[in-house]
């Protein structure tokens, strides 16, 4: 069996993938494959195992009649042409959501102390050498202690950082359209409220829903306008739940506070704009990027191949209703 992985994922997985095939691996961490290299690694390869921005369209599923699977490293396939695999009976699989509350939560967290109290912002002076006094004016923010946080959505990665919230001074807001039971309301010390007035009322406004036909623009020009004008925009979810347009246009204008961006529109690219206004702290979708939590991932896909190789239903397949037809 020959397995292709797209970008370097954890040696212990590599090694445990050796055991049952040939393996090829792209080696270079900082480039993702074009179009023209997945059709040729597809053409010479049994199974795929790819990284959330590979895009695995039509085409490059139908490059291999003898494709057995595409195991993704992501929690949604959001890239991936699963109706296309279906079609063809392959096997999609991906890694529980759960896996990555944590990671994401402190990333989070990480994005509003920075954005709250210019940390980036700072450190970006102090590497050029502008030095404000310790007690200049200069780099004044508006703090984190004391403020309101509201999260939109609280799955695994909204109630994570909920938990954190509750070892500092904040007074948390959410809004959920399945609002939650009292007591995890209690325990969270977390306060409905409806989703226009969340926007007007929280300081840092932090999105933790699930991107859906929905969600795609959930935040967007109209939203926007309902912030304060010292608020921050906060997201670890999925770029494309705000409308980067919109976005830019407000924090270019000075209408919110700024912004904490881990993930974008139309990633792997970044609006330049946002690259070039102070008031944005920017990451590179890395809420996953902790060196353990990276490895279990990659070894979940490992469970995924070695169930296909022997044989059985993958445990994270995305598209199971391809082992309910062989019945």
């Amino acid at each position: 069996m020959r397995i292709f992985i797209t970008q370097p994922v954890a040696q212990s997985a590599i090694a445990r993938l050796r055991e049952i095939g040939e393996v090829d691996v792209n080696p270079n961490p900082l480039h993702i494959p074009s179009k023209e290299e997945l059709l040729a690694a597809v053409h010479d390869h049994d199974i795929l195992f790819c990284l959330l921005h590979d895009r695995i369209d039509r085409d490059i599923i139908a490059a291999n009649p003898r494709l057995r699977m595409v195991a993704s490293m992501t929690i949604t396939p959001a890239d991936i042409d699963t109706k296309e695999a279906s079609a063809r009976r392959i096997p999609v699989t991906v890694i529980p959501s759960a896996l990555l509350n944590d990671a994401t939560a402190d990333l989070a967290w990480a994005l509003i102390f920075s954005a709250g109290r210019r940390v980036s912002e700072a450190d970006r002076l102090a590497r050029a050498g502008t030095i404000p006094g310790s007690q200049s004016s200069y780099l004044e923010a508006g703090g984190v202690s004391g403020k309101t946080l509201g999260l939109i959505g609280v799955g695994g990665v909204g109630r994570a950082v909920a938990q954190r919230a509750r070892g500092f001074p904040l007074r948390v807001i959410y809004h959920d359209p399945r609002r939650l039971p009292e007591e995890d309301e209690k325990s969270l010390n977390l306060t409905w409220m409806g989703f226009d007035q969340l926007l007007s009322t929280a300081d840092f406004v932090s999105l933790h829903a699930n991107l859906s036909p929905e969600t795609r623009h959930l935040i967007g020009a109209r939203e926007l306008s309902l912030m304060k004008p010292t608020a921050f925009l906060i997201n670890t979810s999925r770029g494309p739940i705000v409308d980067e347009q919109a976005l830019i246009r407000a924090l270019t204008e000075r209408r919110i506070g700024g912004a904490g961006l881990d993930v974008f529109e139309h990633e792997p690219g970044i609006d330049p704009a946002l690259l070039g206004l102070s008031n944005t702290v920017i990451t590179t979708h890395m809420g996953s990027a902790v060196r353990e939590l990276r490895e279990r991932m990659a070894n979940v896909a490992v469970d995924n191949i070695v169930a296909v190789s022997e044989g059985r239903e993958p445990p994270n397949c995305w598209n199971k209703e391809i082992y309910a037809l062989a019945h």
